[in-house]
């Protein structure tokens, strides 16, 4: 029988380094209809991460009934809340700048790089979903603090990230499940080595 998700660990981020033709990072070789990668670093403490695809569906009406239906992916969003975010995290994620002594410090000209964002999700049944969402560039994330009162209250951040299909090849987002049939063992042991596995045609 099938789980249902139930929790949430092993986020992963990789920095795109170029998608199609198009480069991102110096000295880096575009390949045409793919996409590279630099090697995924894992972000810890992993609490939620909310994908809305923004989808919407319209129905034209002809002949006093409806005819035809069409729907499309809007913008894709993803709320990402984490026990910590920590500076040289934050200034990987949101193009800041961190100093050789430990100082983020932030600009109002800073671009923030194009990522993949990948976890996986713990089931009912004990087994896996693993996830990977393909191109999207973050925000800050608002800054809360609070005195500690008489019982303790976390204060853990929520970053938001904006996603896009690859121009490559029109990918936005991909899963396994560990409980499919046509589960593949050796895919999910590779998960977060890549997140631009060629999956076999």
């Amino acid at each position: 029988m099938p789980g249902v998700q139930i929790g949430l660990r092993d986020v992963y981020y990789a920095i795109m380094t170029y998608d199609g033709m198009e480069t991102f990072k110096e000295g880096v070789t575009p390949e045409p209809d793919k996409a590279g990668y630099e090697t995924p670093k894992r972000l810890a403490g992993a609490i939620s991460a909310n994908i809305n695809p923004n989808a919407s569906t319209e129905t034209l009406f002809a002949d006093d009934g409806p005819y035809e239906t069409a729907s499309t992916v809007g913008q894709i969003t993803l709320e990402l809340n984490v026990a910590d975010l920590p500076l040289e995290v934050q200034a990987e994620l949101l193009g800041h700048t961190i100093t050789s002594n430990g100082i983020l410090i932030r600009k109002a000209t800073d671009v923030p790089p194009w990522v993949a964002v990948g976890f996986r999700s713990l089931k009912s049944n004990g087994k896996y979903r693993y996830t990977w969402l393909a191109k999207g560039k973050f925000s800050a994330p608002e800054q809360a603090n609070e005195t500690k009162g008489d019982s303790v209250s976390f204060q853990t951040p929520t970053i938001t990230g904006s996603f896009v299909c690859r121009d490559c090849d029109g990918e936005w987002e991909r899963h396994i499940d560990e409980d499919s049939e046509s589960f593949d063992p050796q895919i999910a042991a590779n998960w977060f080595t890549s997140p631009v596995y060629e999956p076999a045609p």
